[in-house]
């Protein structure tokens, strides 16, 4: 049988997510031919950011895949796809440039990130497990396990949404770092601003399938006790 409360709530968010993964491959891989004028490669920028910022001991490192770019603060690295490490395209060179603005984020005790630390552990739980629990909860008429479900479900939304600022704000220092320093001209800029622009959806599209999946949660659980 058809679950509409999937179809209503998850799936619209579902589709968002899809295209904002579409859209961001297809804006990279535009930018990704295009070579900027002053030739620096991701990893060239990465460490001149870390290395303005006083982050030299942040190593930059490559990693196998495309767009597996990340920094890894336990591991004090960032580490930059096979698409972005030794490439000199402006799509490379934004991409860099926003996970240096992660690295500087940790550097400065920013905010959002340590919230964002905080609840970890809660929603890497609440990920896998807050559905099952609800769902045994409906099945045994349980309200404790019911609850259990959704408040491990919320560490996952406000997962989500405490990640938005983090996200905005690296990209937001990337784009400003890049045409302060003159990495890149004016139109070199604006065209990473449209690839980070795309990148950002994607974590939009994720924060709102995590809310329709806690509205979904909430009707199944009220549709019970009704």
């Amino acid at each position: 049988m058809l679950d509409m409360t999937y179809v209503v709530f998850v799936l619209p968010a579902l589709l968002l997510a899809m295209w904002a993964q579409a859209r961001v491959s297809s804006t990279f891989n535009r930018y990704s031919k295009i070579a900027s004028q002053k030739g620096l490669t991701g990893y060239d920028v990465a460490r001149k950011i870390l290395d303005e910022n006083g982050l030299h001991d942040i190593r930059v490192e490559r990693v196998a895949g495309n767009l597996t770019d990340h920094f890894d603060p336990k591991s004090n690295v960032i580490r930059l796809s096979d698409s972005v490490y030794a490439n000199n395209s402006i799509g490379a060179v934004g991409v860099a440039a926003h996970e240096a603005g992660h690295a500087v984020q940790y550097g400065e005790g920013y905010t959002p990130i340590k919230v964002r630390n905080a609840v970890i552990p809660a929603a890497n739980i609440g990920s896998y497990a807050a559905f099952p629990l609800a769902l045994i909860g409906i099945l045994f008429s349980s309200d404790w396990l019911i609850n259990a479900g959704i408040i491990l479900f919320s560490a996952v939304v406000i997962f989500q949404l405490v990640t938005l600022p983090v996200e905005f704000n690296a990209s937001h220092r990337a784009i400003r770092v890049l045409g302060d320093s003159e990495m890149l001209d004016k139109q070199e800029v604006r065209g990473v601003k449209k690839v980070l622009s795309a990148a950002a959806m994607t974590y939009v599209a994720a924060a709102a399938t995590a809310i329709m999946n806690l509205v979904r949660l909430l009707v199944l659980t009220n549709r019970n006790r009704d």
